[in-house]
């Protein structure tokens, strides 16, 4: 049964980890990847990447990507959402703690920021306007 919007609007909300999917050209399957993301209802979805990565150049050139996220308990539920980029700007330290704090366990997201502001290169924040809703609750199978 499909989700009404509120409520495909709160689970895309909660914290799972999502795939995002992106054209990778004519002649190769979508890239698609597991990513941490932030949605706030009605507002647009954030991810974080490597300004030089390759999920970066795809999304730039695609202008779009989709995420897909589910569950398996109580219920089988998942949304998937694709929209365009409306925004890429350079991430600061502070989104990293906030996406960090939002997956990972409070005693590891000071090791984790350090270690990755460091080592994983400049970062950009791409925003994406949901514009296509797919969702649905399959119940307890």
């Amino acid at each position: 049964m499909a989700l009404s919007r509120t409520d495909r609007e709160q689970f895309l909300a909660e914290p799972h980890i999502a795939a995002l999917a992106v054209s990778a050209g004519d002649d190769r399957a979508p890239l698609t990847v597991p990513i941490w993301y932030h949605y706030t209802p009605g507002g647009d979805i954030w991810i974080m990447t490597g300004r030089d990565s390759r999920k970066a150049e795809l999304i730039k050139s695609a202008g779009r990507f989709s995420l897909m996220v589910d569950r398996v308990e109580p219920t089988i539920r998942y949304v998937s959402v694709e929209g365009k980029v409306v925004s890429t700007v350079p991430a600061v330290r502070e989104q990293l703690v906030w996406i960090s704090s939002r997956y990972l366990p409070p005693e590891k997201v000071d090791g984790y920021v350090d270690d990755a502001w460091k080592n994983h290169g400049e970062q950009v924040v791409i925003h994406m306007r949901p514009a296509r809703w797919v969702s649905s609750d399959l119940g307890q199978v």
